[in-house]
């Protein structure tokens, strides 16, 4: 290739880059004096589904795991950055049982994302050593288990999780600066990561994992860095998604929420970043600012259409089985 040619594409990449960050900056001021708070929350729930669907692409797209624990890991995120960062005044009436020592600790909001992140790799490199060794739909059930595993444990550990009734008053700290600061660390993180050596490594596991074994890579320690990387975002997007919503429970981190981020994930493009964002985009915001007033019945064209409960499901799954049959890698997958 032409030197000055791939300057120039360089350039033009940087250029377009900043140009977009810039677009991004002035529309996240803006909504955050213009717009209500419905519209700000469905604006950090696109953020937030933006981190949790750029993660899981990193072990499903990038590195061949089908792994179907990310709801698993934001449970582990959501309840300890919870616990963390739970008032002084309330925690005691609310956990009578807990530990003295967690009962009279509060600690800052980053210091809660930081641990519940952490705690979440301690946790995937526990089962990643066993459950990484298997393929295909084994290792998706085997970590469809996990999150199993850990909304049972939250069910019942109720001097922890107050089980079923979940926990409620968390401190409202997720904003749109918390929300897209973190997304933005996220992309440009996984974005270098898969520049470097660790991240070619992951491609060839995905491609063939005897042949890159073959070539010297270890196959075991790029699934597993993969799989702690997601691990760690997915933590930190439950511990966001908690303290938007201010209260958590054992049913929001179940089936439901792990399919939805792969719908996303497989919508969007599997094995793209761009992709990865754009089916986070697409699958928060059209269900819930139009298909959710299809559902309840309006009027088109002096039509008046009956409540339809249940549509919006419909209509994604179509959408759904339309894109795997034109596109099955996806709108912008690779």
């Amino acid at each position: 290739m032409n030197p000055i040619s791939e300057i120039r594409r360089l350039l033009n990449a940087r250029t377009a880059a900043i140009l977009f960050i810039g677009a991004a900056l002035a529309f996240l001021i803006v909504a955050n004096f213009a717009f209500n708070g419905y519209y700000l929350r469905i604006i950090n729930l696109v953020g937030i589904n933006i981190i949790l669907v750029v993660s899981l692409n990193l072990s499903n797209g990038y590195t061949g795991i089908f792994s179907l624990g990310h709801a698993g890991f934001m449970a582990v995120g959501a309840y300890s950055t919870a616990l963390l960062t739970y008032p002084l005044s309330r925690k005691r009436l609310l956990f009578p049982n807990m530990p003295d020592w967690l009962q009279t600790t509060q600690l800052p909001y980053a210091a809660g994302l930081l641990i519940g992140g952490a705690l979440a790799v301690l946790f995937s490199l526990f089962i990643g050593v066993s459950v990484l060794k298997l393929r295909g739909h084994y290792l998706a059930v085997a970590t469809l288990g996990f999150t199993v595993i850990v909304n049972v444990v939250a069910s019942n550990l109720t001097s922890f999780t107050r089980g079923k009734s979940g926990i409620s008053g968390l401190p409202p700290v997720t904003n749109l600066w918390w929300v897209y600061a973190t997304a933005a660390l996220t992309i440009y993180l996984i974005w270098r990561l898969l520049r470097s050596s660790y991240g070619r490594s992951m491609l060839a596991v995905r491609e063939d994992d005897l042949a890159a074994e073959a070539m010297g890579v270890h196959v075991l320690k790029a699934k597993m860095l993969s799989f702690s990387i997601g691990a760690f975002f997915a933590a930190i997007g439950g511990s966001l998604y908690g303290h938007l919503v201010t209260s958590i429970n054992p049913n929001m981190f179940s089936y439901s929420m792990t399919f939805g981020l792969v719908l996303m994930l497989v919508i969007g493009g599997s094995g793209s970043i761009p992709g990865a964002i754009l089916g986070a985009v697409l699958v928060t915001l059209v269900p819930e600012l139009f298909l959710n007033k299809l559902e309840r019945g309006i009027e088109l064209f002096g039509v008046q259409f009956p409540q339809m409960y249940g549509l919006s499901q419909i209509i994604m799954s179509l959408a759904l089985i339309t894109i795997i049959i034109l596109r099955p890698k996806g709108l912008l997958g690779k």
